[in-house]
């Protein structure tokens, strides 16, 4: 029953994701219109900070208070206050910093820019209590209902900002009112609120755990954006803007999906920590599921870089192709990555979880130190070798603590890998054979494509797409379309 409840909150949990970034791509798309590749590499040049000032604040608290079972409203309320302060402190740290970046950078814009886009920490630190109880019960439905309204108001506004030339001002009003937004809305669907109670037990309780969580995290967001700090550094704001715009187009399918499978499978397989037969199975489904929507997404990214590019943005945009196609490439792996991560999550190894991150971030630094003077195709090229090295102490560890050895983790996402590989070779030679007008080969391959790779799956009865199919024939079969629709015919 938990399997099949957390394959549904997964889902859930990926159309929430895949709303809430489909409206950022189509808001970016619009954006792209009107702003500059130098606009997104200013935002580039802060993420790193904002993101490193976000962990400081949740110090994996959350992750933290999710894993604990029957957490009680001193439970939450130390959480809540503990969040707080740190938010605080982050964003303090934060408006201290603003003038060093600028000056790393030489880019005097960053200091203001900066100190207000910092906001959104101690905006973001009011509603982790209410996100992190809805995923406690897997209720990512009443998140989608949150997330959603905020992006597309706070994409209009920027819209209306980008029209108007405000230009990365527009990107930053919308980080800072999407997190506004959504606070506002997860507080009012959600009606925990905090009451005057503090324990300092159980804060020391969560702080042991999550601090190891939340050095990894900060690492991880370190190293991750020590690609747009080295070629902002090295190249200039024009080409960060380029990769991070071309990083932003692949979030749409990995990052959501990848998202989703981590908040979902952590909740959700906690609570069978202690047995490591049910565990290994729920992983071995989410796995199949997972890698089999997502690897024909990225490769048709991949395959169709250029037509999708033609079509959907200005020329200016033009040289990312060929980085988000080799985005796509490392991107294949990321499943594996954070499904055997999650693992030592649920066993309680942060210790392994921050050994693993060490080593990762090691093999990252020494790999970029090598290609970063070749140029960015060649860091790319690097994180693609990196990403395949790295998986080897996950898979190990995850033999080790559930048996789950990594000859098996292939095994069962090898018919998906391949029959994805198959059909993208098949749509790159059409597409190198036709001579349509972009956006009519764009719509021709890609349904072509899809509807290739479904028929197949179905004709070699792929166990990933009968999963598919029963999930989604459970879900249509409650719907009040098909509801009507039998009591009319059936």
């Amino acid at each position: 029953m938990l399997k099949t409840k957390t394959v549904h909150g997964v889902l859930w949990s990926f159309i929430e994701q895949l709303l809430r970034r489909g409206v950022s791509f189509l808001v970016t798309l619009l954006l792209a219109r009107f702003l500059v590749p130098e606009d997104f590499g200013l935002l580039a040049m802060m993420a790193v900070f904002i993101a490193i000032t976000n962990s400081l604040m949740d110090s994996g608290i959350k992750q933290a208070l999710i894993r604990k079972k029957d957490a009680s409203q001193v439970a939450f309320n130390t959480a809540f206050y503990t969040n707080l302060v740190f938010g605080i402190f982050a964003y303090a740290l934060l408006f201290g910093v603003a003038p060093w970046v600028a000056e790393f950078y030489e880019e005097p814009r960053l200091t203001l820019l900066i100190r207000v886009l910092g906001v959104v920490v101690l905006i973001n630190s009011f509603q982790l209590i209410q996100s992190a109880i809805l995923s406690k019960e897997l209720n990512f439905k009443t998140q989608l209902k949150a997330s959603v309204p905020a992006s597309v108001l706070s994409g209009i506004l920027a819209i209306i900002l980008a029209q108007q030339g405000a230009g990365v001002w527009a990107l930053i009003a919308q980080m800072v009112v999407s997190s506004l937004l959504l606070s506002i809305i997860l507080w009012y669907v959600q009606r925990w609120r905090p009451t005057l109670s503090y324990d300092f037990s159980i804060f020391k309780e969560m702080y042991l755990f999550g601090y190891k969580l939340f050095l990894a995290n900060l690492l991880n967001i370190i190293v991750k954006n020590l690609y747009i700090l080295v070629i902002a550094k090295v190249f200039s704001a024009g080409a960060a803007g380029l990769y991070f715009f071309a990083n932003r187009i692949k979030e749409l399918v990995v990052e959501q999906l990848v998202t989703a499978v981590q908040k979902v499978t952590y909740p959700a397989l906690s609570t069978m920590q202690d047995d490591d037969v049910r565990l290994k199975a729920a992983y071995r489904k989410v796995l199949k599921l997972t890698t089999f929507i997502l690897f024909p997404a990225v490769l048709m990214i991949a395959v169709l870089a250029e037509p999708i590019f033609l079509v959907l943005f200005p020329e200016r945009w033009l040289p990312a192709v060929i980085y988000l196609q080799l985005m796509c490439i490392v991107a294949l792996l990321y499943p594996l990555h954070s499904i055997n991560l999650n693992i030592l999550k649920v066993k309680g190894r942060t210790d392994v979880y921050l050994g693993i991150s060490l080593f990762k971030k090691i093999v990252i630094c020494v790999v970029l130190f090598f290609t970063y003077r070749y140029g960015i195709v060649a860091i790319l090229c690097g994180q693609i070798a990196q990403s395949i090295f790295s998986y080897i102490p996950n898979g190990y560890y995850s033999s080790q603590l559930i048996k789950y050895r990594m000859k098996e983790q292939v095994l069962d996402i090898l018919p998906g890998l391949l029959l994805s590989l198959a059909v993208c070779l098949v749509v790159y030679l059409l597409s190198q054979l036709l001579t349509l007008e972009p956006v009519w080969k764009l719509l021709l391959l890609l349904s072509m494509g899809s509807l290739t790779y479904i028929l197949f799956s179905k004709l070699l009865n792929i166990e990933a797409y009968n999963m598919a199919e029963e999930l989604f024939l459970q879900k249509f079969s409650t719907t009040k379309v098909y509801k009507r629709f039998m009591r009319r015919y059936g």
